[in-house]
């Protein structure tokens, strides 16, 4: 299988010795990192099976987010982390779609202008939640930044999760949203549109942005999702964690370029296209964050501000439900032998299955210290 990093391997000496000078930092490190990544570069471990006797060699992942193999214990870790913090109600999910016209001043100003978009969004949100014609009380909002379609073309986009329902002002009651409708999307990227442009003024009053994005509707779509708390997570981890492209998506690679497949919108059908090398890695990399930026934000009755108000939300929702039966306690799953991040943790509970008897465990013989000790 043709990996993101093969075509980096390939085609990054060529794009750096073209471009790099004038490329930030972090992309600099993101093709370095990917092209390290789960290699002797990095070191790892030794195993052997005290079965079979044959031995497995699992070396250390980078940990860059734009990778598209280094997420899934974090995502295990942040869904675990939301369990406890998610309130037992309805919930939406909200998208809100920057216009073409704005976007070439986000992509040449991403720390401040995703920011701004970020924030803008989330407030709209919480106003219009509160107004007593919709909901009338304080919702939580999660919001997830992406930048990218599935032909790797910018595109920045906010997909909020919101409470269907909030704490009223008084603090003393739960206001749930009608069934299937938190508020209109008309109003909602109106509201948008006008806090950021007044927040970009504000920070930025140097950039000048078209006009006719302030005068052209926003793109926004408000979805109810009723599926059960499990569901709305494992939904959501699927953006909190997306990189711009997946190892799976890559069919193809050759001495010029890289072809990926990709679905349709409209038609919901798989295609594919092929990609000069030097325009895939640019497409890929206009999605790389700013180092230190944060991508996921938490407003509303989620923001660590009001976790007094989240548990008061928790515990009005609660008094309105029956209590669940008891069930009996999971016995731990069986550690998976393809599960790179048990190979790479050493003090891992339970000690890994061998992958290729299936019967033996593995023994750890000894580290694997980097090829290159200063990092990639």
């Amino acid at each position: 299988m043709v990996e993101l990093a093969d075509v980096f391997a390939r085609f990054a000496d060529a794009y750096l010795a073209a471009h790099g000078t004038a490329m930030p930092a972090s992309h600099r490190r993101a093709i370095a990192d990917i092209i390290a990544c789960r290699t002797e570069a990095l070191g790892g471990h030794l195993w052997r099976c005290d079965h079979c006797g044959a031995e497995v060699f699992a070396y250390h992942s980078c940990k860059n987010r734009s990778c598209p193999k280094c997420h899934t214990a974090q995502t295990q870790a942040w869904l675990d982390q939301r369990r406890a913090e998610l309130l037992p109600a309805a919930y939406f999910h909200v998208t809100i779609t920057v216009p073409e016209e704005l976007r070439p001043a986000l992509c040449s100003n991403q720390r401040d202008g995703y920011s701004v978009l970020l924030k803008a969004s989330a407030e709209a949100i919480i106003e219009l939640a509160r107004d007593r014609r919709f909901v009338g009380g304080t919702v939580g909002v999660l919001a997830v930044l992406h930048t990218w379609t599935q032909q790797l073309l910018y595109h920045p986009h906010v997909h909020c999760l919101v409470t269907g329902g909030g704490v009223s002002a008084d603090r003393r009651s739960w206001c749930p949203a009608r069934k299937g409708f938190l508020f209109p999307p008309k109003a909602l990227a109106k509201l948008v549109r006008g806090k950021l442009k007044a927040m970009l003024r504000r920070r930025r009053p140097d950039l000048r942005v078209r006009q006719s994005a302030w005068r052209k509707p926003w793109i926004v779509h408000i979805t109810p999702w009723r599926e059960g708390e499990q569901a709305v997570l494992d939904y959501l981890a699927r953006y909190v964690f997306r990189v711009a492209i997946t190892n799976t998506r890559i069919t193809g690679l050759d001495d010029h370029t890289v072809t990926i497949r990709y679905k349709q919108r409209k038609s919901a059908l798989w295609r594919s296209c092929r990609i000069a090398g030097h325009e895939f890695i640019r497409r890929f990399l206009q999605h790389v964050l700013p180092k230190g930026f944060h991508k996921i934000r938490y407003f509303g009755l989620w923001h660590p501000r009001h976790r007094d108000l989240a548990a008061r939300a928790r515990l009005l929702l609660l008094l309105d439900r029956p209590a669940p039966p008891e069930t009996a306690a999971e016995p731990p799953p069986a550690t998976n032998p393809n599960d790179h991040e048990a190979l790479t943790n050493p003090r891992s509970a339970e000690p890994p299955v061998c992958p290729h008897c299936q019967l033996g465990h593995l023994i750890l013989i000894r580290r694997l210290t980097p090829r290159n000790p200063m990092g990639p």
